[in-house]
This record gives structure tokens, sequence and C-alpha cells, in this order.
């Protein structure tokens, strides 16, 4: 399951980054997001969503969101 299939609230722990774009990777990783870190789906818009990572909140686009697993 990915990020985008995530429910509104729920606290889902990431599993893995599914990509093999190694700057996404980084960007993702200078976020906070990887294997083991809590992340939460806040919103949801037609292109991206607002995620919570470690107490701060990020707009990523669906093709980021379809890179995480959870």
């Amino acid at each position: 399951m990915n990020l985008t299939e995530a429910n509104l609230g729920e606290e889902y722990i990431i599993k893995d980054i599914v990509t093999d774009d190694e700057d996404l990777n980084a960007f993702l990783f200078s976020l906070g997001c990887y294997a083991g870190e809590v992340i939460t789906v806040v919103s949801r818009k037609k292109r991206n969503c607002v995620v919570s990572i470690k107490d701060a909140r990020y707009n990523i686009d669906n093709e980021l969101a379809q890179a995480i697993s959870i």
C-alpha cells in the first residue's frame, strides 16, 4: 500500500521508499521520510496531499506519495 491509498488522519509507519531516483530518495530523507518513521496524511487534493512527519507538515505531489510505501 502506498501513501495515496492512506486514510486521512491515520498514522502509518513508512515501510520503504520505492524509487530508483537517488535525488528523490535524498529529498524525502531530508524531510524525515524514511523507513520506520511515522507519517500521517492530513489532507488530500486532486494532485497532491499534505502529510505530517515529525511535527512538520509538507505538501507533496502524488508522484512522491506513490513512492512512499506504508
